[in-house]
């Protein structure tokens, strides 16, 4: 199974809320190994298991054990993405919920949203956050509310809050800030609110433009599930390459695919194997070169090849330089600062 992955306009957001807050931003990312720079990214993913360790840090820098909470009251409106326009242009805003779920992995892999109508109450269950992430929980829970106002012109409320974690701070500031009910340790986070909200009209429906915004949509999926393969095929060369040697065939025997297949979809994704194989070596070749003391015979077979003469015409080819130079640069620019 591939990692699990959340849209970078995740950590754009919360990026600025930190700044809205007042709170160092920078600190935060650089607690969790991060430049400011990752920002500009285009189509950034980030790993979902960072999660944990990010809000931690945040916790940290902030010194508020609250933060998720309270960050949630600077948290940005969602916008610019795909899933704003197949709200907006959708004939109400149920529908455009029920389209954004279905194409809810471009915001995050971990996300499990589902809606279930209970006569004059809807429950959308457990969007995007596991129970262990309570500060995540609480602070994305106020950015959909605030997205689902701004989508709705102000008439979206919610009725009742669920958390399966249990509450940091006092009840009252609870719902003080999400101005309606919160009950905590329940089985499934999620909302309740109002059904006829989901037969409000969208103001800036449009068909034509729907259809364009469902087909972005499904092409940018399509992108992430060719990302997903390439990531797949990456994780089992390194396994393979720890055991001997990486093949195609192999590969594609553990994806539970024809060899054939593989090479055709790997093509779709704009690569190839021998070029995924050679990409994976160089960058082990180099962490370990950086940040280890391995000897060069052993970087040899850990990188999967029969003998140093080899390596070192591959490693030349790839970075430009022998390896024994780029290890005694990287331990130069260490040293350096």
């Amino acid at each position: 199974m591939a990692e699990m992955t959340d849209s970078g306009v995740l950590l754009r957001m919360a990026y600025k809320a930190m700044v809205n807050a007042g709170i160092d931003a920078d600190a935060v990312l650089a607690e969790v190994g991060l430049d400011k720079s990752i920002l500009q990214v285009p189509d950034l993913r980030t790993p979902h298991d960072a999660q944990e360790w990010f809000w931690q840090a945040l916790e940290k820098v902030s010194g508020d054990e609250h933060i998720g909470l309270h960050l949630g009251q600077h948290i940005p409106v969602y916008k610019g993405q795909v899933l704003e326009y197949l709200f907006l242009s959708s004939p109400t805003f149920g529908e455009g919920l029920k389209r954004a779920l279905d194409y809810q992995r471009l915001l995050s892999d971990a996300a499990q949203g589902e809606l279930f109508e209970e006569g004059e109450r809807v429950f959308l269950k457990q969007m995007i956050w596991s129970k262990r992430l309570s500060h995540l929980n609480e602070c994305m829970m106020m950015g959909i509310i605030k997205f689902f106002r701004f989508v709705t012109d102000g008439a979206f409320e919610p009725l009742e809050i669920h958390f399966g974690h249990s509450p940091h701070a006092d009840q009252k500031e609870y719902e003080r800030q999400f101005e309606c009910p919160v009950k905590f340790d329940m089985p499934s986070v999620g909302m309740y609110f109002d059904a006829s909200v989901m037969s409000l009209s969208s103001a800036h429906h449009e068909p034509e433009l729907l259809h364009l915004h469902e087909q972005l949509a499904s092409e940018q999926v399509a992108r992430l599930e060719k990302q997903d393969l390439v990531a797949q095929v990456n994780r089992l060369i390194g396994e393979l390459l720890e055991s001997g040697h990486a093949n195609l065939e192999e590969v594609a025997e553990r994806l539970g695919i024809k060899a054939r297949q593989l090479r055709t979809r790997l093509a779709d994704a704009g690569t190839n194997f021998n070029q995924l194989v050679a990409d994976y070596r160089c960058r082990l070749a180099k962490r370990l070169l950086a940040g280890t003391d391995e000897s060069i015979d052993e970087i040899v077979y850990l990188t999967g090849f029969s003998e140093p003469s080899t390596f070192y015409r591959a490693f030349k080819r790839w970075v430009g330089m022998t390896p024994i130079e780029y290890r005694k640069l990287k331990a130069e620019e260490d040293a350096m600062g």
